[in-house]
């Protein structure tokens, strides 16, 4: 384990001196704002239910920015450096002994999370709450953002021939989505409200309206973000501000800006400000789904919510969504492709830029490595 310093950690980590990882490169972060571009052991000898695939395509999610900055995403940690990276897709260059759905050559999307396929929660189907998951990019568990990984051959889904290996990457945002709007029962008839247009509230508006949802309405600070919800197919927009002292005029905007009842309000933010607006905005009967994990720590009004019967809904991750991501992905009835706003290659200059230009945001929604 690495020797934790002041604002990083020592730099040195067992693969890092291994001659035999010197053909995989992968990016490191090392520190606050130390990204590397440096050599990363795989797996010389595969499971027999094992693939090993060369990556073609990563993007960069917020979480991995988190790291950069803090080396830890909420109440996640880093104790040593890792390799960045959880939305992945490539080609197959190997397979296991046992491995009969999947042929070298073949292009897939990566699933990220590795459960235990043992306890309670993975036997009844909801893999993604295992205490013993294995996440690509969250520690202890090294990412995909390098040139080649192993990973269980079933969570490798393999691509539709009319799908790209950004699209393919872009599943597992996707599936943030899908899992939100199944678990807030989205559905022909429902009108939803979205908080906050970042890459995440976008991808859920796309499959809202995937859904059926009868109308969809977006708020969020930055007016850049909202033409983007515009131009993605949002009724209506409201840019608000980050000012507690706004929300009840907000509230009253929201109601007659849309002039309906909101069925469900997907907080994509995930602060006590947009907590209490969804709660507020919400019709009685209603759903709040928080998506968003911008605060540890919420105060929200729950005693007349409950007397309201508003259901509030919490999601993690995501199980269960690869394929229909694909069938969506493949029938366009959702198209990710203009949320891709940057391509990078992985080289050590490229890289620096690349996460720079996500954690700036500005005009950025998905940043995306090439490789």
């Amino acid at each position: 384990m690495a020797e934790v310093q002041e604002g990083g950690f020592r730099a040195f980590h067992p693969s890092w001196e291994d001659p035999s990882c010197a053909r995989n490169l992968a990016v490191w972060v090392c520190g606050v704002d130390d990204l590397r571009l440096l050599p990363y052991t795989v797996v010389p000898q595969l499971g027999m239910n094992d693939v090993r695939v060369k990556i073609k395509a990563v993007g960069i999610c917020g979480s991995d920015v988190h790291y950069v900055k803090k080396l830890r995403n909420s109440r996640v940690a880093m104790k040593e450096p890792m390799v960045l990276g959880h939305e992945s897709s490539g080609v197959i260059c190997e397979v296991g002994a046992s491995v009969t759905h999947l042929r070298v050559g073949d292009r897939v999307a990566l699933e990220a999370g590795i459960p235990c396929n043992s306890c309670v929660l993975c036997k009844e189907g909801r893999y993604n709450l295992c205490k013993n998951v294995r996440f690509f990019g969250s520690p202890p568990t090294n990412g995909s953002l390098t040139q080649e990984v192993v990973h269980p051959a079933s969570l490798c889904y393999k691509l539709p021939d009319n799908l790209t290996f950004e699209e393919g990457a872009m599943c597992e945002p996707l599936s943030v989505g899908v899992h939100a709007c199944r678990r807030a029962k989205v559905e022909p008839g429902r009108r939803v409200l979205i908080l906050g247009a970042g890459p995440i509230g976008l991808i859920v508006l796309l499959v809202s309206r995937a859904f059926g949802a009868t109308t969809v309405h977006v708020t969020d600070i930055d007016q850049r973000r909202l033409m983007a919800a515009a131009s993605l197919g949002a009724e209506g927009t409201l840019r608000v501000s980050s000012d507690m002292n706004d929300m009840e005029n907000e509230v009253m905007e929201l109601k007659q800006l849309i002039g309906v009842p909101i069925d469900v309000t997907f907080d994509c933010v995930g602060i006590t400000k947009t907590m209490q607006t969804a709660l507020k905005v919400t019709k009685s009967g209603g759903k709040v789904c928080l998506v968003g994990m911008g605060q540890d720590n919420l105060t929200l009004p729950l005693t007349s919510s409950a007397a309201r019967e508003v259901d509030v809904l919490g999601i993690f991750r995501y199980c269960n969504t690869y394929p229909l991501c694909l069938d969506l992905l493949q029938s366009r009835k959702v198209d990710v492709r203009p949320l891709i706003t940057h391509r990078y290659r992985l080289t050590e200059d490229d890289m620096k830029e690349a996460f720079q230009t996500t954690a700036m945001a500005g005009d950025a929604i998905k940043v995306m490595f090439t490789i």
